[in-house]
C-alpha cells in the first residue's frame, strides 16, 4: 500500500513503539504459533500456484494479520497486538519461500521436458532441503542488519509493507472486523474457481483470433493477432493490489508482443510462404499466434526480462555499496549486545548467528543431488551474503514487491556459469550446479526481504526481536515441508511446458523459471537464440530510455496476453477507487480493496491447487478436465465467462464503496 492509515506511527522523530519496552504482554503463544504455521502453509501454497501462473506473488503479511485479529480476538476472545504480530511474522514466510522456489526449481522440470538427453530428478526431499538451507541462510544473514536498517535508519527507510502491516494491527486493536472482507474475498474466489476449474461450466480463457479464412481460402483480417482474457478472480485481485501503473506497463508489453510483433512476423511470412526463420521450425506463414509466441515473442521476453532485472539492480548500486559495507561490519560483530539492554533490543546473539551460518554452509556443501561441491557451495554463500545485504536495504526503500529478486538471481546465475566454465564444469553437471546455487541464493534473498519487513513491523509495535527471529524459522519450516509436494502436484497436473500430456491452455507459465532455464542452458551449452534475445534486450533498453521501468513491461511481453488483460481490469478498478474517493475515505477504500483482492487471490489459488490434486489422484477427473477445457455450455461459454468476470469486477468495486463510517 502506498499510504498507511496512521502515518504518525512511523514518522515520529522521537520514536516510541506502540507497546513500550518496559511492558510485557503475551507475544509467542501456542495459539499464535499454530495459527501462523497454518497461514504460512496456506499462503505459501496459494502463492506457489499464483506465481507459477502469472510470475507474481502477493504479500501475505496484511491478510495474515487481519485473519489473526479475527480468530484470536473474534473467535478465541483473546490475543494481543504482539501475538498478532507473531502470527503475521510466521504466516508471511510462506509467501516469500514460495517466490524463491517457483523462480528457480521449475527450471529442472523444464529441462527434463525440453532437452534431449537431460534428466535430473529434483526430489521432494531436495526441494524441502534447499528451502530450509536457503531460507535459514537468509534469516541468519539478516539478523545482524536489524539494528542498523530498522532502528538507526528508521526515518530514512520506510519498509512499506512492514509499516502498513503495523498500522493495520494497531487500527484493529479494538477488533478484527476487517477479516470479514478477506474471508468474503476468499469465499467468492473459491466459488468462482470451483465453477471454472472443477465443474468446468465455462472456459477459463476466452480467446478470439483477429483473422479468418474466407470461402476462397484467403486469410482475412489481422493475421497473427488475437485477443484473450484469463478470466479468473486471482488475476483481478493481483491487478488491484499492484495498481494501475504496473498493470498498464504489463499490458503494454503484451500489446507490443501479441498485437504488434506477432502480426508483423505473420505479415512478413505472407510474402514468402516457404520462409523459415530460426529458432522457428516451420514456415512463418503456417504459424498460429501460439507458435509465433513460442518461437519468437517468448525469447524477446527473455531478453527484456533479463535487462529489466539488471537495470533494477543497477539502480540500486549506491544502496548495494553502503549496505554491503554496513552488513560486513555487522556480520563481523562490531556491535556486541549487552545483557542489560531493553526488551525491544534483544536480538539473537552474534555467536548464535555465526555458528548457525557455519552449520548451514557446511550442510549446503554436503547436500546430496545438487552437484554443490565446494566451489558451488562457496558461490552460494558469497552471492547469498552479498544479495541478502542488498535485498534487506532495497525492501526498506521500495518494498518487497519492487525488489529486483529476479535480476539478482540472473546475475548470480550468469557469474556462476562463467566461473564454473572457467574451472571446467560444464554441460549437464554445470547446469545443475548453477541452478542449485541460484536456488539457494534466490530463497535466501526472498526470506531476508520478508524478515526485514517483519522486523520493521515488530519495531513499530514494540515486539521482542529475538522472538520474531526465532519464530521466522517456524514460518520457514512448515511451508518448506509442503512446498515439495505442491511443486510436484502442480507439475504433474498442469506442467510447465505444453506437451502431449499437458494441454497448452492448462500449462503454468513459470515465467522467471523459464527465463533462468534459458539463460543457464544457453551459457553452458552455447545454444541460445541470441538474435531474438538481443532484440528483446534492445526493446527493454528503449523503454528505459524514455523513462519507464522496463521490468513489468518485459514481464508482460513474456507472458501470454490473456494473463495481462485481467490484471489490467483490477488496475482499472484501483484507478477508479483512487479517482472517485474523497480524501477522508480513500485510505479505508483502498485498504478494503487490498484485503478483498488478497482474499480473491487466496481462494482462487487454493482451489487451483485442489483441482491439481484431483487431476493427479482421480484419473476420471483428469479425463473430464481434459475433455471440457472449453466448458460445458458450448458456444455460449466464452460469453458466460466474460459475464461472470464482469460481475466479479462489479462486486469488487461495490466492496470498496465505504462511507465515512465504514
Amino acid at each position: 500500500m502506498s499510504e498507511t492509515p496512521n502515518a504518525d506511527l512511523s514518522n515520529k522523530t522521537d520514536f516510541k513503539p506502540y507497546i513500550s519496552a518496559d511492558k510485557k504482554i503475551p507475544e509467542v503463544t501456542i495459539q499464535a504459533i499454530i495459527l501462523g504455521a497454518l497461514l504460512s502453509v496456506v499462503f505459501g501454497v496459494a502463492n506457489a500456484y499464483l506465481g507459477l501462473k502469472v510470475g507474481m506473488t502477493v504479500s501475505a503479511s496484511i491478510p495474515a494479520a487481519v485473519i489473526s485479529m479475527a480468530i484470536l480476538r473474534g473467535v478465541l476472545k483473546r490475543g494481543t497486538v504482539l501475538e498478532n504480530n507473531i502470527v503475521q511474522t510466521i504466516g508471511s514466510a510462506g509467501e516469500s519461500l514460495a517466490a524463491g522456489i517457483i523462480f528457480t526449481i521449475p527450471a529442472f522440470f523444464i529441462w527434463n521436458q525440453t532437452l534431449e538427453g537431460f534428466y535430473h530428478e529434483v526430489s521432494q526431499f531436495q526441494i524441502i532441503g534447499l528451502s530450509l538451507l536457503g531460507g535459514s541462510l537468509g534469516i541468519l544473514f539478516m539478523i545482524p542488519l536489524r539494528k542498523y536498517l530498522v532502528e538507526k535508519e528508521h526515518n530514512r527507510l520506510r519498509f512499506p509493507e512492514g509499516t502498513a502491516c503495523a498500522e493495520i494491527i494497531v487500527a484493529g486493536d479494538e477488533g478484527g472486523g476487517k477479516a470479514k472482507t478477506v474471508f468474503w474475498g476468499m469465499g467468492m474466489g473459491a466459488l468462482y474457481k470451483v465453477l471454472l476449474s472443477i465443474a468446468h461450466i465455462w472456459p477459463e480463457e476466452p480467446i478470439q483470433n483477429l483473422y479468418w479464412t474466407n470461402n476462397q481460402g484467403k486469410v482475412m483480417g489481422y493475421k497473427g493477432g488475437h485477443v484473450a482474457i484469463d478470466a479468473t478472480p486471482a488475476l483481478l485481485g493481483v491487478g488491484y493490489i499492484i495498481g494501475p501503473k504496473i498493470a498498464a506497463l504489463m499490458l503494454g508489453g503484451a500489446v507490443l508482443g501479441y498485437l504488434g510483433i506477432s502480426p508483423l512476423l505473420a505479415y512478413i511470412g505472407s510474402f514468402n510462404p516457404e520462409l523459415i526463420v530460426k529458432p522457428g521450425e516451420i514456415p512463418l506463414a503456417e504459424m498460429d499466434p501460439g507458435q509465433l509466441r513460442n518461437f519468437y515473442v517468448k525469447y524477446l521476453g527473455v531478453g527484456a526480462v533479463a535487462l529489466g532485472g539488471f537495470v533494477s539492480l543497477a539502480k540500486s548500486i549506491p544502496v548495494i555499496v553502503s549496505s554491503f559495507a554496513t552488513g560486513f561490519k555487522q556480520i563481523m560483530g562490531k556491535e556486541i549486545q549487552k545483557e542489560d539492554v531493553k526488551r525491544t533490543d534483544h536480538d539473537l546473539p552474534m555467536k548464535t548467528v555465526l555458528i548457525g551460518s557455519a552449520i548451514i554452509i557446511f550442510l549446503i556443501w554436503l547436500f546430496p543431488g545438487t552437484d554443490l561441491h565446494i566451489l558451488g557451495a562457496a558461490l552460494a554463500v558469497i552471492f547469498g551474503f552479498f544479495f541478502v545485504v542488498v535485498a534487506a536495504r532495497i525492501v526498506g526503500i521500495v518494498g518487497s514487491s519492487s525488489s529486483p529478486v529476479s535480476g539478482m538471481t540472473i546475475a548470480t546465475l550468469l557469474v556462476t556459469c562463467l566461473i564454473l566454465l572457467a574451472f571446467g564444469v560444464k554441460g549437464t553437471s554445470g547446469m545443475i550446479t548453477a541452478m542449485s546455487v541460484g536456488t539457494v541464493v534466490c530463497i535466501a534473498v526472498c526470506m531476508s526481504g520478508d524478515i526485514a519487513q517483519d522486523l520493521k513491523t515488530g519495531y513499530l509495535l514494540g515486539a521482542t526481536p529475538r522472538k520474531q527471529q526465532l519464530t521466522e524459522f517456524i514460518g520457514l519450516i512448515f511451508p518448506a515441508l509442503a512446498m515439495g509436494f505442491t511443486i510436484y502436484l502442480l507439475a504433474n497436473a498442469f506442467g510447465f511446458v505444453a506437451d502431449a500430456t499437458h494441454p497448452a491452455e492448462n500449462v503454468l507459465e513459470a515465467p522467471q523459471a523459464n527465463v533462468m532455464a534459458v539463460v543457464v542452458q544457453g551459457v553452458m551449452n552455447a545454444d541460445l537464440p541470441w538474435t531474438t534475445i538481443i532484440i528483446g534486450i534492445m526493446i527493454a533498453g528503449a523503454i528505459e530510455l524514455v523513462g519507464i521501468s522496463s521490468l513489468p513491461f518485459a514481464i508482460g511481453l513474456y507472458l501470454p496476453l490473456a494473463l495481462s488483460t485481467p490484471i489490467m481490469a483490477g488496475g482499472i478498478i484501483s484507478a477508479i477507487v483512487r479517482k472517485t474517493s474523497k480524501p477522508d475515505v480513500f485510505k479505508r477504500r483502498e485498504e478494503k480493496g487490498v484485503l478483498f483482492g488478497s482474499g480473491l487471490v487466496a481462494g482462487d489459488a487454493l482451489i487451483g491447487v485442489l483441482s491439481a490434486g484431483l487431476i493427479v489422484a482421480i484419473p476420471a477427473f483428469k479425463r473430464f478436465n481434459d475433455a471440457n477445457t472449453a466448458g460445458l455450455v458450448g458456444d455460449f461459454g466464452p460469453w458466460l465467462s466474460l459475464i461472470a468476470f464482469l460481475f466479479t469486477c462489479y462486486i469488487f468495486w461495490n466492496v470498496t464503496r465505504v462511507n465515512k463510517k465504514g
